[in-house]
């Protein structure tokens, strides 16, 4: 059966449409997918089931935040590029905003980067953590091989913490992944409807790999604490691949460990960004508003904002016209096999250095970090309500 025709909307009608979903979709990405799901292929009927997997399948495969760039594509899908944009703004800008509201208050007061219940934000990111690394394990590494690059690339991180080890034990574990493992192909589908010409999937590209390139560059040669910001943001955007939370490693090497942000307030703000709607990229909001750059407050917090998913939109561009061609090759599937296991290890060293080190300090800290954790896993509670009674304990116990 022929997929849905594409039918046009005003960029204001979809604006709308996912700022609802940006005010309303707690619980993560994959609660953000049943969402889109459930108002787009059930109740609006702008693609079926089938288009709609399939578009998931190449979200899931590409790096990058998966529901954000889901929601993109539906935009891009009812009008066009205008269109991919509206639905990221609906989308993100709740969450950002809220988190650049939290910056300035531990910008202003700074009393309060001491109180209790900011440092129960710090604990219940522990648990968070925990929790991704515990679902992602149980996904990505389901065989031994997997495990095995998974170990390699925390223990790298860990022996040589910087960005650069980071990025060898991406690069590493793809490659290993594309000589050792051995996967099957996934099913044959039908293509998924897009409005992407193969032009402008090339250009989309270019520019991606211009940026990926010329931003180190530059913030080599300018020596600006800016520019390097800037690069370290983009590139935790462009390389991320299994989920929101392994962008940490990536954003915590290129704010804290650079020292423009505090990692007091750097923990803070992740675990604020937990009690938020919308996606975990809104994160960069917060490091943008709360940086000691030029660009401090609400500025800088929105140019980080879009720093970290610019690479999203530019991929999905330029995956979209290839998708077929790129997901029936094996090699390319067992690279990507490689590379989720080893962001699977370089998020179980983050899990120790920063978000471990930084948040627990005595007994009654790992008393509630463990208390959260088996209230997320085995409890299955909402993350907005272990947040709030993480920070509600952080104040009792103070």
């Amino acid at each position: 059966m022929p997929p849905p025709a594409r039918t046009q909307d005003s960029m204001g009608r979809i604006f709308l449409l996912f700022l609802r979903l940006g005010l309303t979709s707690f619980g993560g990405p994959v609660a953000h997918l049943g969402y889109f799901r459930t108002e787009f292929v059930d109740r609006r009927r702008w693609l079926d089931d089938r288009s709609y997997a399939e578009l998931l399948a190449l979200c899931q495969f590409l790096p990058g935040p998966a529901s954000s760039q889901v929601g993109m594509a539906l935009g891009l899908g009812r009008a066009g590029l205008g269109g991919a944009l509206a639905a990221w703004a609906g989308f993100t800008l709740p969450s950002a905003l809220a988190l650049i509201l939290f910056a300035y208050g531990l910008t202003e007061y700074r009393s309060l980067a001491d109180a209790g219940w900011v440092h129960g934000l710090k604990v219940v990111a522990v648990a968070v953590v925990a929790q991704a690394v515990w679902g992602m394990a149980k996904t990505l590494c389901p065989d031994r091989p997997r495990v095995a690059l998974a170990l390699l690339a925390a223990l790298l991180t860990l022996l040589l913490p910087s960005a650069w080890t980071q990025l060898a034990a991406i690069a590493a574990t793809g490659l290993a992944g594309r000589w050792w493992l051995r996967l099957a192909l996934p099913a044959a589908a039908h293509p998924a409807p897009h409005a992407v010409s193969s032009r402008l999937g090339v250009t989309a590209l270019g520019v991606l790999v211009l940026l990926l390139l010329g931003l180190p560059l530059w913030a080599s040669a300018s020596a600006s604490s800016s520019a390097a910001l800037i690069d370290g943001v983009f590139r935790a955007g462009a390389l991320v691949f299994g989920g929101g939370h392994v962008v940490l490693p990536l954003l915590q090497s290129a704010t804290a460990a650079a020292g423009v942000v505090g990692n007091a307030d750097f923990l803070a703000g992740y675990g604020a960004a937990q009690a938020v709607p919308g996606p975990l990229f809104s994160f960069a909001a917060f490091l943008g508003a709360v940086a000691d750059w030029p660009l401090q407050g609400w500025r800088g917090g929105l140019v980080l904002l879009a720093v970290i998913f610019l690479p999203a939109l530019l991929v999905l561009l330029a995956a979209l016209p290839f998708w077929e061609r790129l997901r029936r090759r094996r090699h390319v599937q067992a690279a990507l096999a490689g590379i989720n296991a080893g962001v699977v290890g370089i998020l179980l060293a983050a899990l120790y250095d920063p978000v471990w080190t930084s948040a627990i300090h005595t007994r009654t800290d790992f008393a509630l970090a463990l208390a959260c954790f088996g209230l997320l896993v085995p409890g299955r509670v909402p993350p907005v309500a272990v947040v709030g009674l993480a920070a509600l304990a952080g104040q009792i116990a103070a």
